[in-house]
């Protein structure tokens, strides 16, 4: 059982007793879940290669999927790189402490093994106090995926780590929820052109001028998917346009498949809630957070709504806490409604695509 290390103090000046005690474990070569400003995290050492691979042993992680350094300061970059060219030094100095990770050539000091066997590696300073000064007491710098499963809904909350982690791992450093809900943006700059492996945080139309042009490709850095698990609900991701149109066809997908006896779970915004009381004739008002099933949904349909999409940092937080409740209402399916992809709607579109088994039109 993981030991559970509450943080006072989180928001401004963290418990020094409660970092300290976690970086021990950390020196040891233990596993410790922590807090960023995205998800909580996995810290281990990253240059202990026993500590690593027990990270991709716990995660049931591919190898060959490079794990992120997570680094106290912009100026601790050097020891870990073998160069750092003049825009990363930009975007060092505008966007870290943040969600952004720079991938730059590996120095021989890191570990084939925690950049998945590459010649680059990739960085980033979280915006989060508590894990600027556990990686500070631990003297060097720390993985940090998310700390679940690969292929589960990352962790948003200590407790979500434990429903996760718990027989696995040594602690989670408990300081309450991560304030973004959403992983990192993941910049290439060893490519030509340059190119984001994985959207995030920061958005496209943020790194556009730095870098002018950017490819948007998969590879590198693996994320971890938004899907509940082999073990969980299927999710099915309408393709349509965003908007009613996007509303109607997850709305049709789902009732067609509780009209086959299965359990159905909707992931819409707050506008394709209020489509589908207009599509069912129904009048009142569905909880603004998570999943709700009563009477003025047909029985069997659980519905979770992400927020307004006129503000995509609300749902792009909402994403994974929706996942996991729509799990824990015992769905077999859940269908996803589209958002915009611009700003943190292509990240959020990102996870829902590579999480779905299936895409589905009118």
């Amino acid at each position: 059982m993981a030991k559970v290390i509450k943080v006072q103090g989180a928001g401004g000046s963290p418990d020094g007793a409660a970092i300290e005690e976690a970086a021990a474990i950390i020196r040891s070569g233990g596993l410790v879940g922590f807090p960023t400003e995205t998800v909580y995290g996995l810290a281990a050492d990253a240059l202990n290669r026993t500590a690593v691979a027990r990270v991709f042993e716990v995660k049931a992680r591919p190898l060959d999927s490079a794990l992120i350094l997570h680094l106290a300061g912009a100026d601790e970059a050097p020891r870990y790189v073998r160069a750092i060219p003049a825009v990363a030094r930009d975007l060092m100095r505008d966007f870290w402490p943040g969600p952004l990770t720079i991938i730059l050539p590996r120095a021989e000091l890191v570990p084939e093994i925690t950049a998945g066997g590459r010649d680059n590696i990739a960085m980033r300073v979280p915006d989060h106090p508590v894990a600027r000064d556990l990686i500070r007491a631990c003297g060097t710098a720390l993985v940090g995926p998310s700390a679940n499963k690969s292929g589960r809904p990352s962790p948003i909350t200590a407790e979500d780590v434990l429903a996760e982690l718990d027989a696995d791992i040594e602690a989670v450093l408990d300081a309450g929820p991560a304030p973004l809900g959403m992983e990192s943006t993941v910049l290439d700059l060893t490519s030509s052109p340059p190119a984001i492996l994985r959207p995030g945080s920061v958005t496209l139309e943020q790194l556009s001028p730095y870098l002018g042009p950017l490819v948007l490709k998969g590879g590198g850095v693996a994320p971890e998917a938004a899907r509940a698990g082999p073990a969980g609900p299927r999710l099915v991701l309408a393709d349509a346009a965003p908007g009613d149109e996007g509303a109607r066809l997850a709305w049709s997908l789902a009732l067609r498949e509780l009209a086959r006896g299965r359990r159905t779970g909707l992931l819409l915004t707050e506008e394709g809630v209020r489509f589908g009381r207009r599509l069912l004739g129904e009048t009142g008002h569905a909880g603004a957070a998570g999943a709700a099933e009563d009477d003025t949904w047909p029985p069997g349909l659980v519905v979770a709504s992400l927020g307004p999409s006129g503000d995509l940092r609300v749902p792009a937080s909402r994403l994974y806490p929706a996942l996991r409740l729509l799990e824990r209402a015992g769905c077999d399916l859940i269908v996803a409604e589209p958002l915009p992809l611009h700003g943190l709607g292509l990240a959020i579109m990102n996870r829902l695509q590579k999480a779905a088994s299936e895409v589905l039109r009118a």
